[in-house]
């Protein structure tokens, strides 16, 4: 049986998970006057992007051979990073207009297909990934490993696309 603080951590997740991706969107449609767009954060973010998903393999991998104490490491670090990635993300939006896709034909449908893909991903495996932190954190593993098999894939696609994104959208960064 739950206690009454694991329920209301669990309200609180799902709160989170619903207000955060509200909130992204709100500051997408605020512009911070008489400030320089922060131009130079869209490859640290990809990187971040980039490294999470490195984080996440090693953390499967450390998990997988018994190595729990570098399993959660790596996994806190990860989250660290995702938070981190966020908020330059929303950063980098709120001092600068978007960029438009310049790819034609086939690409264009692909890297669309990506984005939106991603976006879509990127708001699903919130709750997911504090769920499942959330198990681990109260010793519920066996239901930890259950939810993380879901968020794992979930959230390296997220992190893989986010890189992806980022490769096909940079060469039409305004400079």
């Amino acid at each position: 049986m739950a206690t009454i603080e694991a329920k209301k951590a669990r309200l609180g997740i799902n709160i989170i998970s619903a207000l955060i991706p509200i909130v992204v969107a709100i500051l997408f449609g605020v512009r911070l006057p008489n400030v320089e767009p922060l131009s130079f954060l869209p490859p640290i973010y990809a990187t971040i992007n980039g490294l999470t998903a490195v984080l996440l393999i090693t953390a499967l991998w450390a998990i997988k051979r018994g190595n729990r104490q570098l399993h959660n490491q790596l996994m806190n670090v990860a989250i660290v990073f995702s938070v981190a990635f966020l908020v330059m993300y929303v950063a980098y939006h709120m001092t600068s207009d978007s960029t438009r896709f310049g790819g034609e034909g086939a690409i264009r449908y692909l890297y669309y297909a990506v984005l939106i893909s991603h976006i879509a991903l990127s708001i699903v495996v919130i709750p997911f990934v504090l769920h499942t932190y959330l198990r681990a954190f109260l010793g519920e593993y066996e239901r930890h490993k259950k939810l993380a098999r879901y968020t794992f894939p979930i959230w390296l696609y997220v992190a893989v696309t986010g890189v992806v994104v980022y490769l096909m959208i940079s060469p039409y960064y305004a400079h």
